[in-house]
């Protein structure tokens, strides 16, 4: 029996190192013994404050780019041009390898990659088949996922499997949305994923030969000191993308308006 690497982050009221998995249920006591409301915007926004500071170590950096995060340039609209290192640029063009791999459903290693994404989901679960309406119950359109790809490719199923490997007990608060006051209509929560990853991309001008705005440039300089620098930022990004909803009080209407 194979079992799972677990993940110490410190909790967001001390600097005690915690198991991930116990993160939500001390925040959870915590609440209660606070005259704060969990729903509260302000709680809310602590929340997605948490999250970015678990980010230790090497990972520090990422919470950073989101008070940076705009899409303006340097210089009031003027492009900025950043001589990266050879190893910054090795760096890019790996990850711009990976943006460029489009989902395959032909491909043995996509399927089994959605198969995985599966298994992380619904460990309880058997699955019928790629294509079965089984997977509307994860926030897939339809009866095969494969057809929700088109705005963005393997790397947003990339992104998913690392979250749901990382980060699982935030990933499964987010899948069952366990937290907040919650709308009749949820956000899909797959389809809110791809879009996750493709915000990522157009933020960070990554479909550029080289970014040239201020957050763009910073990822590239933090990505060639951690390769998964996307995929956690994708994690980071996607607990603050749910804490917006929350905050917005959005329902499924506002979804495609307001967060694609």
């Amino acid at each position: 029996m194979r079992l799972r690497r677990r993940h110490y982050i410190p909790s967001c009221a001390s600097h005690r190192r915690v198991d991930e998995d116990e993160i939500y249920w001390d925040a959870k006591k915590q609440d209660e013994e606070s005259a704060l409301s969990p729903n509260s915007p302000r709680a809310i926004s602590q929340l997605a404050q948490c999250f970015t500071n678990a980010m230790v170590g090497p990972r520090a950096w990422i919470g950073g780019i989101f008070s940076r995060s705009t899409n303006r340039r340097f210089g009031s609209g003027r492009f900025f041009y950043y001589n990266f290192s050879p190893h910054q640029e090795e760096s890019l063009r790996n990850l711009q390898e990976r943006i460029g791999v489009p989902f395959d459903e032909t491909c043995f290693n996509h399927q089994q990659a959605l198969r995985a994404l599966w298994d992380l989901s619904f460990p309880n679960v058997k699955l019928k088949g790629l294509i079965s309406d089984q997977w509307k119950d994860m926030g897939w359109q339809g009866v095969n996922p494969a057809t929700d790809f088109r705005g963005c490719g393997f790397i947003s199923l990339e992104n998913l499997l690392f979250f749901a490997r990382t980060y699982p007990a935030s990933f499964h608060r987010l899948l069952f949305k366990q937290t907040g006051e919650r709308a009749k209509w949820e956000y899909p929560f797959a389809v809110a994923g791809i879009n996750v990853s493709f915000m990522l991309i157009q933020m960070l001008d990554l479909y550029s030969a080289k970014p040239k705005c201020l957050p763009g440039v910073n990822f590239i300089k933090m990505l060639g000191e951690d390769k998964e620098a996307f995929d956690v930022l994708y994690c980071i990004a996607f607990a603050m993308m749910d804490a917006q909803w929350l905050a917005m009080h959005a329902s499924y209407m506002d979804f495609n308006e307001k967060f694609c």
